[in-house]
């Protein structure tokens, strides 16, 4: 073994339906059995499909009532956030034990570069069979993995990879493998994109590679033409970030039907304050910027965002917050559709002070003993006295939690 960068150093990992499989692992009578995690209510949606479910053509991010018409036997499950957030905890530990540059995307996906491990580990695809095989020892968990010269090529290969498999696409074989894919394989073309290509006759990656690049700006625009002619050709410099700062938190509520009455909101913006401050606390981080979010039912969405002077990881403090921006806007009885909370500008816990010292070392210790209790007795151990009598029409929330992505693109 010579040590040097190997030229596929890059791997992206990737849980299969994640939510789906730890629900099944948790509950061992739900494998091998059509699974949904998600929303029950009229609004709910799909936020992960096992594979038995979707070979009736289940989706995530489709509505729970169409999955549910696809395959009415279909087992549907809540989502447990909490859950997932500790396996892919273990799931991270494990990466970085491999390598420190390890840049997670979600709570079960990540790139990893392996260059510098060669010399421990072996070359990247050994490396990669041997995580599979330790994610399925350890957390008894199926994984795909990617394994390319760079970001792109290795996400594009874990796709194909799944479920439960592996791809190392050696740099000598890149343009042959790009070639026949569809157009709409690449990374940033969507369904309007695709359309624009079919009608001037580019259906496939390799005749987007065939394509000047002033002929690709002139059919989609200048620079998402220069950026399909790069990616068609294998090019991606973008490398990997180990460890970047999340960039915000946030929470958000789908009601079963529209709310036009300020205090439900406001009842409800709470609820999702204690539920983002209690993520922020568990992530050792504090928040300056607090985000509201409004969708109306005619699905127009507004958002309005407030600036601390000081962060903050109390739920008080963010409703108060959250509140003052939903005043502001003088809705009048406008019916809503949804109602979101998000923190941004995100820094290490221990500058979350407020001003009023008193003020905040009370609420900061009534919201740390809450914690406690949760973690020793569950979620529903303490609550607020406002939010026992919460409105029914408010969903089961299944766009709660950060990430809200766990296999939208077959994971």
């Amino acid at each position: 073994m010579t040590g040097q960068r190997p030229p596929e150093p890059i791997l992206h990992l990737d849980m299969d339906a994640f939510y789906a499989s730890v629900e099944a692992l948790r509950e061992p009578s739900l494998a091998g059995k059509p699974l949904l995690i998600g929303g029950t209510g009229g609004r709910g949606v799909v936020a992960s499909a096992s594979y038995e479910a979707r070979v009736y053509g289940i989706r995530s991010a489709m509505p729970m009532a169409s999955a549910l018409r696809r395959c009415p036997h279909a087992i549907v499950r809540p989502p447990d956030f909490a859950a997932y957030t500790d396996v892919s905890h273990r799931l991270m530990e494990l990466l970085r034990s491999v390598t420190p540059l390890v840049e997670p995307l979600s709570l079960d996906e990540a790139f990893l570069d392996v260059g510098g491990s060669v010399r421990l580990f072996g070359e990247p695809p050994r490396i990669a069979a041997d995580l599979r095989e330790r994610i399925a020892d350890e957390l008894q968990l199926p994984a795909s993995v990617g394994v390319a010269p760079n970001k792109f090529l290795a996400k594009l290969c874990s796709e194909h990879a799944k479920p439960d498999g592996l791809k190392h696409l050696p740099v000598d074989g890149v343009t042959a493998f790009l070639a026949g894919l569809e157009v709409r394989e690449l990374w940033g073309v969507g369904e309007k994109t695709t359309e624009q290509l079919h009608r001037y006759g580019l259906r496939t990656v390799g005749d987007i590679a065939a394509t000047e690049p002033a002929t690709l700006a002139r059919i989609v625009g200048q620079a998402a033409g220069a950026h399909l002619s790069e990616i068609a050709r294998g090019h991606d410099p973008r490398t990997v970030t180990p460890d970047e700062a999340a960039k915000g938190l946030s929470a958000e509520e789908t009601f079963e039907t529209d709310v036009d009455d300020p205090e439900i909101l406001r009842t409800e913006l709470l609820r999702l304050a204690e539920k983002v401050a209690q993520r922020l606390r568990g992530g050792g981080v504090a928040g300056r910027t607090v985000t509201l979010k409004l969708r109306f039912a005619n699905f127009q969405t507004l958002t309005r965002s407030r600036t601390l002077p000081t962060p903050t990881d109390q739920a008080t403090v963010l409703h108060r917050e959250a509140t003052a921006l939903l005043e502001a806007q003088r809705l009048e009885r406008v019916r809503v559709r949804l109602v979101g909370l998000g923190v941004g500008n995100l820094v290490d816990g221990g500058a979350a002070q407020q001003l009023d010292l008193l003020e905040s070392d009370r609420w900061e210790t009534l919201e740390h003993a809450a914690d406690d209790a949760r973690a020793r007795f569950g979620d529903t151990a303490v609550t607020r006295g406002a939010l026992l009598a919460r409105d029914p029409r408010a969903g089961p929330g299944p766009d709660e939690g950060w990430p809200t992505r766990d296999d939208t693109r077959g994971g």
